[in-house]
């Protein structure tokens, strides 16, 4: 049959359902939020004369819960007007509401019996064929369904969002005996294609699959350190990026997370077990002390760690008291920073120090318990792998991390200290099958069953470097690639330091529109590294400053701005995908193109002004058009409110916080793109070229810009003159934002004046290459490089 979610209803407004709540109105999702009725009035309420009856107190819990998401950090909603999609309602008055929502998500308190008498709410009043959905992190999904009618029960599942919903990928899905398989494929589809995550199906087991292993594998890491000395800020010094796990680690991963909620979570499984297993997930005494003593984290100011001043301190777990943070030096560590790949991993596991001896004893039992689990919490290793790198933050899931280190060493070193491997996984290296993964022709495989089976391949998935393995490149060099994505559209996917842009990535852009416009029906410029772009080289600029090569520098600049002149008037439509961090000259990348497909979490800005420069490949002038052709038809073109929006956008360094304030900020038009799915993000913009080409796309003419001239110039000088004389800004930042309102103004010409767009590259070329000469912002630069951060002087 055919399916669709209109309009969806959250049940609790705690932090987790008003986070689904702001992910589905993020969406376009209408979504209506419930929860309990006070039972008491609140001070502020019994001033204002409210009573218990009046709306306004009936709505009170899941109203205050919206306003919140206004106020959270990192923000749930992806633009603030989002929020005019979730509506706030109570159990009693609005109930009878949820025969007109196509899906219900229950996110009540973590209780059976409570959720249960919430489902025999909802059974009768829902409509037939809606879906039903707990947001339980561990509780029997079919223990929930008992009872309930036939239709409801075919209709229910569990989906398990991770916490905060709007960036975290994973979404467990967990039906029933009695899930309709229409409903369970309907679910896995518009989970991964509109709701953009990453979904996998578990069993209904205690906790599922993620919080299961990372469960077992936090308190194993906690264990472990009691036992073998080590400090809490040793162990989180070793168990972040250095083995591919988040910067949070462990017991700053803990703190974030919440030490009641973690205890919480650890001791579901706790009650559910038996044996070795029970007595793995038995949380130790000193942490049980902290939850008494209210130590739980970020939410109550201490926890493992404690900030006192400037100064971060740890907890010493047999004390009690707050020490020092240390960190945790051994040969091993040094070693692994120097090695590459999988390589990295076994210098540090199989070493016999300090390093070695304590990652060797927290990761070989996860393993060991996660190949035990196969089967039981999920079908495959996939599922499992998957699970703990979308919702753990993993760069490898254990299977895959299983593989890194070597299957047979480690087994061999497992089985000499007693370890008990599972049985399948004996069996397969029995057969002579070493390791987990393979690839084939092209395919990547996995053991599954005493035979290999090939990975289901979502065709919107495109994963450049298994591309680039099967096909080749047309042409590489030190910065960029160009590759074919099949079906007539080439690919241009950077690969410097930070993706940032130099003379090699704008060398191989140019031979991209060429080739292109020879051989292909048009470009996708994208990538798939921790960020789009970065910008500029900055450390090439400041280098060539530094030596006074201002002729080699005008030269770069030049090319920068003609190669994206090319994109913007390029024969073929060039479509650009960023993701991630679009700053600088990546904006500047994306701005020219035909259209831009952007992901959901696009950080999108022209930030040049925090290392003391103004943009200088057509920033300015490509803000300011976008600016002029986003008004809607009809509407009077105000060039002075216009340049004055522009002007500020640019002097403040203004980064979108998503794709969709992008669009509002007019860095996205309304014709733009937005993939909710980022792992969609090429393919969507693939799909984007070939739209465009296959309605006869042409390259716009070259229309002549009109410009605010002198007199706007001289509106923005008394903006800059009034905000240097408040001491909002510096004498060195007036210097900067005066030379950006000389180029967005257009230099010294009369008001209205049209002109071309060389002009204004013209103007932006000679600002910036100025601020590059001037010590302080020379000053700003180096402080950038050294210290990531900006420098006020």
């Amino acid at each position: 049959m055919s399916r669709n979610i209109r309009k969806a209803a959250v049940l609790g407004s705690g932090v987790m359902g008003s986070g689904i709540a702001a992910h589905l109105a993020n969406i376009g999702i209408p979504t209506l939020l419930l929860d309990i009725v006070p039972r008491e009035l609140t001070e502020d309420e019994k001033k204002k004369g409210l009573t218990l009856e009046d709306k306004v107190v009936r709505n009170r819990l899941s109203q205050t819960a919206i306003q919140k998401l206004l106020k959270q950090k990192p923000a749930p909603l992806a633009a603030k007007e989002n929020i005019s999609l979730i509506e706030a309602g109570n159990f009693d008055d609005d109930f009878e509401r949820l025969k007109d929502v196509d899906w219900i998500i229950e996110v009540v308190v973590e209780n059976l019996n409570i959720k249960k008498q919430v489902f025999t709410r909802i059974d009768e009043v829902r409509k037939p064929g809606t879906i039903v959905s707990s947001n339980t992190s561990g509780i029997s999904i079919e223990a929930m369904a008992e009872g309930r009618s036939e239709d409801f029960q075919k209709h229910f599942l569990g989906t398990h969002f991770f916490n905060p919903p709007r960036y975290l990928k994973l979404l467990e899905i967990i039906p029933t005996k009695n899930t309709d398989p229409e409903v369970l494929s309907f679910m896995k589809t518009y989970g991964e294609d509109v709701l953009g995550k990453g979904v996998v199906e578990a069993k209904d087991t205690p906790n599922f699959i993620g919080n299961r292993i990372g469960t077992y594998g936090l308190i194993m890491t906690v264990k472990q350190m009691l036992k073998g000395g080590y400090s809490v800020g040793e162990v989180d010094s070793v168990t972040g990026p250095l083995i591919g796990r988040p910067k949070s680690a462990t017991f700053r991963t803990l703190d974030v997370v919440g030490l009641d909620t973690f205890v919480h979570v650890a001791n579901n499984v706790y009650d559910q077990v038996e044996g070795e297993e029970k007595e793995a997930f038995e949380v130790p005494t000193f942490m049980k002390s902290m939850l008494e003593k209210g130590w739980l984290g970020s939410k109550s100011g201490q926890g493992f760690f404690l900030k006192q001043g400037k100064e971060i301190l740890e907890l010493n777990p047999e004390t009690l008291e707050y020490e020092p943070r240390k960190k945790l030096t051994a040969p091993s560590i040094e070693l692994a920073k120097q090695a590459k790949g999988n390589d990295k991993l076994k210098a540090l596991v199989y070493a016999d120090d300090r390093a070695g001896q304590l990652l060797w004893s927290i990761m070989s039992p996860v393993l060991v318990y996660t190949a035990g689990l196969k089967g039981v919490i999920a079908d495959d290793i996939v599922a499992i792998d998957n699970a703990m790198k979308w919702g753990f933050g993993w760069d490898k899931g254990p299977f895959e991390l299983w593989d890194a280190i070597g299957v047979e060493n480690s087994v061999k070193k497992m089985q000499a200290e007693g370890q008990q491997v599972p049985a399948w996984v004996l069996e397969m290296l029995e057969a002579g099958q070493t390791s987990f993964y393979k690839k084939e022709e092209g395919q990547e495989l996995y053991f599954q069953n005493g035979s290999y089976e090939s990975k289901v391949v979502n065709p919107k998935v495109i994963y450049l470097k298994g591309l680039k393995e099967k096909n080749g490149v047309i042409k590489k060099n030190s910065g960029a690639s160009l590759i074919d994505l099949g079906d007539g559209v080439a690919g241009l996917e950077f690969h410097s330091p930070n993706n940032s842009i130099g003379p090699d990535v704008t060398q191989m852009i140019n031979f991209a529109i060429e080739e292109v416009d020879r051989n292909y029906e048009g470009l996708v410029i994208g990538n798939q590294g921790k960020n789009f772009c970065v910008g500029a080289n900055l450390a090439m600029i400041l280098m060539e400053a530094q030596d006074d090569n201002f002729f080699e520098l005008d030269m770069v600049v030049r090319q920068f701005q003609q190669t994206m002149m090319n994109v913007k008037y390029s024969p073929k439509p060039v479509v650009a995908a960023p993701f991630g961090m679009a700053l600088g000259g990546g904006a500047e990348i994306c701005l020219p193109a035909a259209q831009i497909q952007a992901s959901m979490e696009t950080y999108m800005g022209l930030v040049e002004v925090g290392v003391g420069l103004i943009p200088g490949g057509g920033g300015n002038k490509e803000l300011y058009i976008s600016h002029l052709e986003g008004l809607p038809n009809g509407v009077e073109k105000d060039l002075q409110k216009i340049t004055n929006q522009v002007f500020e956008m640019i002097a403040m360094a203004k980064v979108s916080t998503s794709a969709q304030e992008a669009r509002n900020n007019n860095f996205l038009s309304n014709h733009d793109g937005i993939s909710i799915n980022g792992d969609h993000l090429l393919h969507d913009a693939k799909r984007a070229v070939l739209a465009l080409a296959s309605r006869g796309y042409q390259a716009p003419k070259r229309n002549k810009v009109p410009v605010v001239g002198e007199t706007g110039y001289a509106t923005l000088l008394l903006g800059i003159d009034s905000m240097l004389r408040s001491g909002f800004i510096s004498e060195h930042d007036s210097k900067i934002a005066k030379k950006l309102a000389f180029v967005l103004a257009g230099g010294r010409v009369n008001f209205g004046t049209e002109v071309d767009e060389q002009y204004l590259l013209d103007l932006e070329r000679e600002a910036f290459l100025s601020l590059v000469a001037e010590p302080k912002s020379q000053q700003r630069m180096q402080h950038m490089l050294l210290k990531g951060k900006p420098l006020r002087n």
